[in-house]
């Protein structure tokens, strides 16, 4: 197992080595599709975006430490700046069928009228958040499935911290709003949660 950093690896990158950008993008292919699929909305969208930007690190690591200023000295800030802004940047595609695995319930093993309710529950609330804008999405999945602070949140998405907050506070209201009759019986907790943020200097 290499042990290298991240910082490490893309220096190697930048100095031509293929093994070194094969350990990266096996490092954070797989959350870096999961991300970009909770923004885009589409396997197939994520899988390119994520190619297209491991292709950026390997175009941009030989002038990676001198382009960036300190703010993004740490690699996975950066490369989950890219990926955002080519999931936003990108055209976006109907919402396929697959939209109520964005995000996935969790597997408590219900009878099976629980996880029909749990499957046509989570298809609304995939549902809601696919209609919310992608800037919203983009703050909703990088502060909630990604744990992201929401000063990490503003760091990737070239925000303010006040703006960040904005873009949670008014995805929580139309999530709120478009799930109020769930709220208003038994919601399970990923639309809560969904609503919510992982925060330094969270949203109330």
């Amino acid at each position: 197992m290499d042990s290298r950093s991240d910082e490490d690896l893309m220096a190697a990158i930048g100095r031509g080595d293929q093994r070194a950008f094969a350990l990266l993008a096996g490092r954070h292919g797989k959350r870096a599709t999961a991300l970009a699929a909770r923004i885009t909305l589409n396997r197939s969208d994520a899988e390119e975006v994520v190619q297209e930007a491991l292709l950026r690190v390997w175009v941009k690591a030989p002038s990676w430490r001198a382009q960036e200023g300190a703010g993004d000295a740490q690699f996975h800030t950066w490369f989950r700046r890219v990926l955002v802004n080519l999931c936003i940047d990108r055209r976006r595609r109907p919402v396929s069928e697959d939209i109520e695995k964005v995000p996935e319930m969790a597997d408590d093993q219900p009878s099976a009228a629980e996880q029909l309710d749990a499957k046509q529950t989570a298809a609304r609330v995939s549902g809601a958040i696919a209609e919310l804008p992608e800037r919203q999405r983009a703050a909703l999945a990088l502060c909630h499935f990604e744990g992201a602070t929401n000063i990490e949140a503003a760091a990737i998405l070239g925000l303010s911290v006040g703006a960040v907050e904005s873009l949670l506070v008014r995805a929580r209201r139309a999530l709120k709003t478009s799930l109020a009759d769930l709220a208003a019986e038994t919601l399970p907790q990923v639309a809560i949660a969904t609503a919510a943020t992982k925060s330094s200097g969270g949203v109330s």
